[in-house]
């Protein structure tokens, strides 16, 4: 069994779903990897991961209006407000989502069904570079 890792840079243009299926995809053709399984973990407080349609983007867009509202920028009742108003609704947004995933890996594929992504969810409104690690195990 290889183990094998790897450190992606994805740069967010802020506050949104960032699809990154591609960057992994050439990543496990790039290792050569057969079957087995991924671990997916963003290093961040602030951010996501998520498993999402990737063909109609209203639903990327009706996500967002879902947490809006769940979650609004500026609440009351927040009292940690340390890099302005939406700096507490990303973490309880981060809280209520994931921050590591495992995606099987089939034929050096990541085994998504048919409208399925790997999307980073950046829950702050500015721009960030998010730090994703990618671990394969397997053939």
């Amino acid at each position: 069994m290889r183990v094998l890792s790897e450190t992606l840079a994805v740069r967010t243009r802020g506050r949104g779903l960032h699809e990154v299926t591609r960057d992994v995809a050439t990543w496990l053709r790039r290792i050569g990897a057969g079957d087995g399984l991924l671990a997916v973990f963003i290093r961040h407080t602030s951010a996501s991961l998520l498993v999402q349609e990737n063909a109609d983007p209203d639903v990327r867009a009706d996500l967002e209006r879902f947490f809006a509202r769940l979650v609004p920028d500026g609440d009351s009742l927040f009292v940690h407000a340390a890099e302005g108003p939406d700096d507490m609704p990303a973490h309880v947004r981060a809280a209520l989502t994931q921050t590591s995933l495992a995606v099987p890996v089939e034929g050096g594929a990541p085994a998504f069904g048919r409208w399925q992504g790997l999307y980073v969810y950046e829950h702050r409104r500015d721009p960030h570079v998010r730090d994703v690690v990618l671990t394969y195990l397997g053939s």
